[in-house]
């Protein structure tokens, strides 16, 4: 109940974004059932963008992919990260998925995703105690 009066106190131009985010989390979620990562990521990245987003527009696809995700089952650290690099790639513009696994688990691997604009962790958390792996996009 307390989700539906937050999301009814949104303003018209938020739910649409909302909407948006949720149908990009949706279709990324599926596509990485159905295809593999590398085959989804070019489809992402194939759409060029060339400027660096301002702070606010990170900060609202941040918002928008992280309360869609939690509508979305099993929509992980990488179907938000590829969802949010689609949303800011068709805006114009660039970001990186960034891929590490977690230090000293024993004998687990433990990967993560973020998603990086610049020099900004855009979804993703904390990148302290993950060793770098791969960049993937602009």
């Amino acid at each position: 109940m307390r989700n539906l009066s937050r999301v009814l106190s949104l303003s018209g131009s938020e739910m649409l974004f909302l909407a948006h985010c949720l149908l990009v989390v949706a279709a990324v979620r599926l596509g990485l059932t159905l295809f593999s990562y590398n085959r989804l990521r070019r489809m992402v990245t194939r759409l060029d963008a060339p400027h660096e987003a301002g702070i606010g527009d990170l900060r609202r696809v941040a918002w928008g992919v992280a309360a869609a995700a939690r509508l979305v089952p099993y929509a992980s650290c990488l179907t938000q990260a590829l969802s949010g690099q689609y949303i800011l790639a068709r805006q114009g513009n660039a970001s990186k998925i960034r891929i590490g696994i977690e230090r000293d688990t024993g004998t687990q691997l433990k990967a993560h995703a973020w998603l990086m604009s610049g020099n900004n962790v855009v979804l993703g958390g904390s990148i302290s105690g993950f060793a770098h792996l791969v960049d993937h996009g602009q």
